[in-house]
């Protein structure tokens, strides 16, 4: 699950447009710092110039994409309130101990830089350009990893998913003839206890962003991004394939009614109100898989014995298995495979793929009955033999793989949004900003 926040991407999108030689708006994010403070959470403040800053990447990262920019009176409670959630979790990271280190942030600014094609160097340059100095950008980064690990130490200790989910999963997907749906929504999330003003309030955003949705440059992924209070919001309101049961409840009924591309209308929940859109749908098909059984002998070449040697040896096994000598007392007596040596070579039925590279390419070549000749792989060297082949109907198998995987998604998601409330609702919160607050 990603997990990084939506400053981080704004971040690397700019970057990735100032080298494209794309302009850059030009008031810097470092000019006009601003001292004042627009709210406190608990004993964390957020300052007027963080919050300008925020806004300013999300306004360019939209104007980018094309998206009409919404009203800066709806954007920036928006903003803050991010923010504000964003202070109250690195808080509770640091009460429960959840920590991220200098080693883990060296390597998590490594891998952004080349995951930009750029060198170190050239990743501080680019930040420099868009005003942030490359230490701001580090704590930034250690901020989101922080997050990100308090998040998934969240998931790990709630989430279990029991056979018996699984099992009535399996019997629901089957009544429902196995369709599934792909969908993307944005939630406007009301707390506990709404009063009629916040849920008509909340009723009349969720209502302004289906509007804009509608029109030609609605990009639904971008201002799922901006506005959704839901998990998914970091995805661009996108969920995986799901059945209708592993779909959250509010979403499930309506995702059954749409058509391909279609937006629903402001649907109401418990939690708040959401819009959803059908990306696509499925029904699964048998899933037929080849599987090959074959032995092999493997030679490990080390101290006093040589590539060479490895190789002749294995030359006369061939010659003597050819001469009718049994592969499965040599591969006991010599293999150097712990893993299949007792049952004399014996892999076992494999699909393909599940074999590395070297391995996978001499099985297929071979017919069930053949002998490889000497290859090398990253383990040693080799001589297989091809036993049988076989096709296998693993629909079932598949099925209860991805229903297990959808359970603990949507109980994942479930459970991080819960908490997450449910620490925004005994945070005391008091705002600075006028027009803000919920």
């Amino acid at each position: 699950m990603k997990l990084l926040t939506l400053r981080l991407s704004f971040t690397l999108s700019l970057i990735a447009i100032t080298l494209s030689a794309i302009t850059v708006p030009p008031h810097s994010w470092a000019a006009d710092r601003l001292d004042r403070i627009v709210a406190v959470a608990e004993q964390e403040v957020v300052l007027a110039s963080e919050l300008e800053r925020e806004l300013q990447a999300i306004r360019h990262e939209l104007f980018q994409r094309g998206q009409t920019l919404p009203p800066s009176e709806q954007l920036r409670p928006q903003v803050l309130e991010r923010l504000i959630m964003q202070r109250l979790q690195l808080a509770h990271a640091e009460r429960v101990g959840v920590r991220v280190d200098d080693a883990t942030l060296d390597a998590a600014v490594q891998r952004i830089a080349a995951q930009n094609n750029l060198t170190l160097g050239q990743l501080r340059i680019a930040l420099a350009q868009q005003g942030m100095d490359f230490s701001e950008f580090r704590e930034e980064l250690r901020q989101e990893i922080t997050i990100t690990r308090l998040h998934q130490a969240m998931v790990q200790q709630e989430v279990e998913v029991s056979p018996r989910e699984i099992e009535e999963a399996l019997a629901a997907a089957t009544a429902q003839d196995s369709m599934e749906y792909r969908v993307a929504h944005i939630r406007i999330g009301t707390p506990e206890g709404a009063s009629s003003t916040q849920l008509q309030e909340a009723r009349e955003r969720a209502a302004a962003l289906r509007a804009q949705l509608l029109q030609e440059d609605g990009d639904f992924h971008a201002l799922a991004a901006t506005f959704s209070d839901a998990a998914s919001a970091e995805e661009g309101g996108v969920l995986g394939w799901r059945l209708p049961g592993q779909l959250p409840r509010a979403l499930a009924e309506v995702a059954s009614e749409l058509e391909r591309g279609e937006i629903s209308e402001v649907v109401q929940a418990a939690d708040g109100f959401h819009i959803v859109k059908l990306l696509d749908k499925r029904r699964e098909d048998a899933q037929i898989v080849e599987e090959t059984r074959a032995r092999h002998i493997l030679l490990r070449p080390e101290e006093g014995v040589s590539e060479h040697d490895a190789e002749q040896r294995l030359q006369s096994f061939l010659a003597r298995i050819r001469e009718g000598e049994s592969f499965e007392y040599l591969a006991r007596l010599h293999s150097d495979d712990p893993g299949s040596a007792a049952d004399g070579g014996d892999l076992g039925w494999t699909t393909h793929g599940q074999l590395v590279p070297a391995f996978q390419a001499q099985l297929d070549r071979l017919e069930p009955g053949e002998l490889s000749e000497p290859f090398r792989s990253q383990f040693g060297w080799h001589i297989v033999r091809v036993e049988e082949r076989r096709e296998r109907d693993v629909t079932d198998e598949q099925r209860r793989e991805r229903i297990a995987q959808q359970i603990y998604e949507r109980k994942s998601m479930e459970t991080l949004e819960q908490w997450q409330r449910q620490l925004r609702e005994e945070a005391y919160v008091d705002y600075r900003l006028e027009g803000a607050g919920r």
